[in-house]
């Protein structure tokens, strides 16, 4: 089902100039002690986000009844509080989500946090995530007394431990480290990092025990997020240190299933090494793949097959996949009529249409994606990230695409999160969110 929408209101202003510092601010301005983590201010409204009504099919109502408990980690929202052009700005997120706006209204920016903060939940560093952290960090953000700038982002995810809150602070100058973390469930922070010492690459973290001690005190390294830390810190001896644990564990699996994709189709025309058979973001290995599919998944490929015949010119049978003597696999469109196509032949909107439709139609174990193997299928959800999903597609072909992702997303398998310029056309499909960014 679609997600309600949120009341709109007006944007917030973009430029003021505000310090986004690491350090919360308790008196006039160069009064600020060191090490003090900032928090995103709970947003007036959705700021510069006005989600639109959720595109419903005719005749169609609200459920009737309670709804099923979805104990599926799955993100529902993404905050950029102060992240590049957005400030106080909140995303929602269904089963399929639409980020239309001109140019410049910053929805690549919030692809790029989303998949940031899935990096970080899966347990990279720092450095490796933002290679160009200035970047950033708001244009007009002033530094502190200290000389300090930074940003702040966060996301809800929802499960079977209900909504969990997380909101990482991160300096981006003088040197790049996170300051200040904040997971949150019911209202009850579970575990709250700050920077005490600069001169230390350490945060200060307690989290919740509910024993003995009503916290647990312990250094944590400032480059890494602690959140995902934390299943190796706590013993999950107290009902406290479990539900941190179980709000952790929910935060870190509903993060880490995320693949973001751009098909590049000029990678996808010749031959490719047989390899894993996991799709790579580019889809450059597309032949690979569809070389494992076909033989292991029938039913899956025969679902392929019927939505290429949709977007697709002149007529499909099958989509196959030949090896070669050199050891690589090239990828053809039977015509069945005994004939075959090249993909090098296809143009570039087929390609790309062709990728989609494969990356929405598989799942973890096919994409190349840090997909957490101990949780069962049953308990998690593969978001894909599709910045430019429109790009080089025709109306017939987009069409499709997204009501393929609507299909899915009810399955609840399949999460899709796309940004396109305009929205107008996704008018009708159900299940389908549309979040309205302006500049």
């Amino acid at each position: 089902m679609p997600v309600p929408s949120a009341p709109t209101a007006p944007p917030p202003t973009t430029g003021s100039t505000e310090p986004i510092s690491p350090a919360e601010p308790t008196g006039p301005a160069g009064a600020v002690p060191p090490g003090r983590a900032v928090w995103p201010e709970p947003p007036e409204s959705v700021g510069a986000v006005l989600p639109a009504r959720s595109a419903r099919g005719g005749g169609d109502g609200p459920p009737s009844g309670p709804r099923p408990l979805d104990v599926r980690a799955r993100v529902t929202e993404v905050r950029l509080s102060a992240f590049a052009g957005h400030r106080r700005a909140v995303f929602p997120l269904g089963p399929v989500t639409v980020l239309a706006g001109p140019s410049g209204t910053g929805k690549s920016t919030a692809l790029t946090a989303y998949e940031a903060l899935a990096r970080l939940g899966g347990g990279a560093a720092l450095a490796e995530v933002f290679a160009d952290p200035v970047a950033c960090v708001p244009e007009r953000a002033l530094p502190d007394a200290g000389g300090r700038r930074g940003f702040r982002i966060g996301c809800t995810a929802d499960g079977a431990e209900g909504p969990v809150r997380l909101d990482v602070a991160v300096q981006a100058e003088p040197e790049l480290r996170i300051v200040g973390e904040r997971l949150t469930a019911d209202g009850v922070v579970l575990l709250q990092t700050a920077l005490r010492d600069p001169g230390r690459r350490t945060v200060q973290a307690a989290w919740h025990t509910a024993g003995s001690s009503p916290v647990t005190r312990a250094p944590l390294p400032d480059d890494r997020l602690g959140t995902a830390l934390l299943p190796l810190r706590v013993a999950g001896r107290t009902d406290g240190q479990r539900r941190v644990l179980a709000a952790a564990e929910q935060m870190v699996v509903a993060l880490r299933s995320v693949f973001a994709c751009d098909p590049r189709p000029a990678h996808m025309r010749g031959p490719v090494p047989a390899a894993s058979g996991r799709l790579l973001p580019g889809c450059g290995n597309l032949a690979d793949v569809v070389w494992r599919t076909r033989a292991e998944c029938g039913r899956r490929h025969a679902q392929l097959v019927e939505v290429l015949r949709a977007g697709c010119a002149g007529p499909v049978a099958d989509l196959v996949a030949e090896p070669r003597s050199d050891g690589t696999v090239r990828a053809l469109l039977d015509r069945g009529d005994g004939f075959r196509t090249e993909l090098a032949l296809l143009g570039d909107g087929e390609l790309r249409y062709l990728a989609l439709a494969l990356v929405l139609l598989t799942g973890p174990g096919v994409l190349d994606v840090d997909a957490p193997g101990e949780v069962p299928d049953a308990l998690r959800t593969l978001t894909v990230l599709a910045d430019g999903f429109d790009r080089g597609l025709d109306p017939g072909q987009r069409g499709e695409l997204l009501r393929t992702a609507a299909r899915m997303g009810e399955r609840g398998h399949i999460r899709c999160v796309a940004a396109v310029s305009d929205a107008s056309w996704a008018t009708g499909i159900r299940g389908v969110t549309v979040v309205h960014l302006t500049p």
